[in-house]
């Protein structure tokens, strides 16, 4: 495995020497030969030099930074202009994703519908998670309003034959949504792949907002039924037609500018964040309302300006749209820094003239004036929404009288039942927000935790002694605690010690703060970590050493964080326990006998039919069955009659 670049100066200073200064394309890899990064320069040299030099100058966002620490391979691909370049970046961003491209923030706010176009039955479903399984699947979106979303597509299942269940009802025969019409019999195979690929691309229509070119196409596949005398078909496409009148009158309000097809975009920023809207018009009628939410920082540190903002929204929105999505007119707030360029490449993209203005009156003008009142909405509800968060970590530092406002908070809880498949959870807050890339699931390991016997104060001290594991040898090795602490605020740090908590909340009263205690002193961190537990029954919040709760009311915002983040880590060990306890569950007992692997197993099944066939089976009757011999045979046998050894003997005999 390669050293980063950053760790080779020698090398680094040859590979930026090798790095020519013409227009292009520029990849950065990591040790595992995985793309970092994907960008575009007019000066190739300029631009890749840039990330890697220091100074005051030069100062990367953390994102940024941590990027360049982990670049083991610059590679780059000229172009004969800029154009071509950012018609490359797209269509190389589009196929790798690569993770440190990401500047449109996927906070799971706005939801996007998404279609499996590379199954031979594509699903669609709403999902809130954009990840690209294939790079034939396609995302549309993201919408503002779910609800609508969600009606559209309840409406778009009633007027198409789509598939209705994500699983099949029978196994061997169609369910009602067949016989009615709602369904083509996917789990039968009655339709073709092909001709259901043909259904999700009307359907697709919808979503890109192609209503009209959908009932163009509608009405004139009627008529060709009605010509063919084919009266049953043509009846059905008229109730298609009908839906998409119904559906349309839903989602659609007029503005009655114009017949032209555009997009309107614009955003409200402040010195953090930006809130990006994007109206789709079509046929002077609003048809959806995408959002989307942007750094207002660059990698420089530096407040964009907005129209750069703009334009790195434009290109990778519409590097992930199909072209008959663009429109031939887009309607900025502001001017993009390479307002010409992009239109190139628009224009490229969809084979036909697009055309970018930024309006200044008349209606084109109030069209722009209500986006960024919109997004104003959003960015106001953003703010409220940190300023929450932010008065909540404050009131939980005052509660257990922190310096300084919590960032990192975890929870802890356990799950089972009476003692059988035991977990434990860690859930982690940052900032007062949920941070599921932290979170961790733990089955219990001690061996006096199990069916029948449970230890909740054992079983989180366990976790406690795992969780804490490396801090602890750490500090034995002479490690400076607080140093480790103030790097593992910044993801910059990449020692491996990079996730000390501020605060650590144990699911429990005093009983359970006590175990966990007991564990950290033997870990001797009892001094450095803050600790605290949160019971049920009262909301009483516990600390260590203190005889009675801390003085708080349930609806302060500190104890509403904690109990948030108790209710979180409730729910996230809870669903690990219902998953390991359904995996027991489906194994077979006889996976338990020795020797017996699950090709045996299907066999025994296929011969025997089931496990009480098996059970009542002689020795010879198991010894029969295919791929059993003798001594196998006498280990299933035994396993069923655990007493009576001396019989088995004998019938061996």
């Amino acid at each position: 495995m390669s050293l980063p670049l950053l760790q080779q100066p020698e090398r680094l200073k040859a590979r930026l020497k090798e790095v020519p200064s013409e227009p292009g394309c520029y990849l950065l890899r990591d040790a595992s030969d995985r793309i970092l990064y994907i960008g575009k320069a007019k000066v190739l040299r300029n631009r890749v030099r840039s990330y890697f030099q220091s100074g005051s100058g030069h100062a990367h966002s953390p994102r940024i930074s941590l990027m360049v620490r982990q670049v083991c391979e610059i590679e780059f691909i000229v172009t004969d202009s800029e154009a071509e370049a950012l018609a490359l970046e797209s269509n190389l961003i589009k196929q790798n994703q690569p993770h440190f491209n990401v500047l449109l923030k996927d906070d799971k706010k706005y939801p996007y519908l998404c279609i499996t176009w590379s199954e031979d039955y594509p699903r669609i479903f709403i999902t809130r998670q954009r990840r690209f399984r294939s790079p034939l699947d396609r995302f549309y979106g993201p919408y503002v309003d779910v609800g609508l979303l969600r009606r559209t597509l309840t409406l778009v299942k009633r007027v198409f034959p789509l598939r209705q269940r994500p699983q099949p009802l029978y196994r061997e025969r169609t369910c009602l949504n067949y016989d009615i019409g709602r369904c083509p019999g996917v789990c039968q195979e009655k339709i073709s792949s092909e001709g259901y690929h043909l259904t999700l691309r009307q359907v697709a229509m919808v979503f890109q907002g192609r209503n009209e070119e959908l009932l163009e196409l509608l009405n004139e596949q009627m008529s060709n039924y009605a010509e063919r005398l084919d009266f049953e078909s043509a009846a059905r496409v008229r109730d298609q037609l009908q839906g998409i009148d119904t559906l349309t009158a839903d989602q659609k309000m007029s503005l009655g500018d114009s017949s032209v097809s555009r997009d309107v975009v614009a955003l409200a920023a402040d010195e953090r964040v930006a809130m990006v809207q994007l109206f789709q018009m079509r046929a002077g009628k609003l048809v959806g309302r995408l959002g989307f939410t942007a750094d207002a920082v660059g990698a420089d540190g530096k407040t964009l300006e907005h129209g750069r903002i703009l334009q790195r929204v434009v290109e990778e929105h519409y590097s992930q749209v199909e072209p008959v999505e663009i429109p031939p007119e887009l309607l900025l707030q502001h001017c993009l820094p390479q307002q010409p360029l992009i239109e190139e490449w628009l224009t490229e993209r969809r084979g036909r003239k697009v055309k970018l203005a930024v309006p200044q009156r008349q209606q084109k003008a109030d069209l722009i004036e209500l986006l960024e009142r919109n997004a104003s909405f959003e960015l106001q509800r953003a703010q409220r929404g940190a300023e929450q968060q932010l008065l909540a970590t404050e009131d939980l530092a005052q509660l257990l009288e922190l310096p300084t406002p919590p960032r990192r908070v975890e929870g802890y809880d356990i799950s089972h039942i009476q003692g059988s498949d035991a977990v434990a959870s860690q859930v982690v807050f940052i900032d007062g927000l949920p941070a599921k890339q932290h979170y961790r699931k733990y089955k219990i390991q001690s061996s006096s935790i199990h069916s029948g016997h449970s230890d909740d104060f054992m079983a989180m001290a366990e976790i406690m002694r795992r969780r804490f594991r490396r801090w602890a040898q750490a500090k034995a090795e002479g490690a400076d605690l607080d140093g480790l602490r103030r790097s593992s605020n910044t993801t910059l740090h990449t020692g491996g010690l990079n996730d000390w908590p501020d605060v650590v909340m144990i699911d429990g009263g005093k009983g359970q703060l006590s175990a966990v205690m007991e564990a950290l002193r033997e870990l001797n961190l009892h001094e450095e970590l803050v600790v605290c537990s949160l019971a049920k029954q009262r909301e009483e919040v516990f600390i260590p050493g203190a005889k009675d709760p801390l003085e708080s009311e349930p609806d302060q915002l500190g104890v509403q964080l904690l109990r948030r983040l108790r209710d979180e880590a409730h729910r996230f060990a809870v669903s690990f326990h219902r998953q390991q306890r359904g995996e027991r569950m489906k194994r077979s007992r006889l996976s338990d006998i020795p020797g017996l692997g699950p090709k045996r197993v299907k066999e025994l099944l296929a011969h025997f039919r089931s496990i009480d066939a098996i059970q009542l089976a002689d020795l010879k009757q198991i010894s029969a069955a295919p791929g059993v011999g003798p001594a196998l045979a006498r280990q299933i046998w035994d396993y069923f009659h655990p007493s009576n050894e001396l019989i088995s003997e004998e019938l061996a005999c």
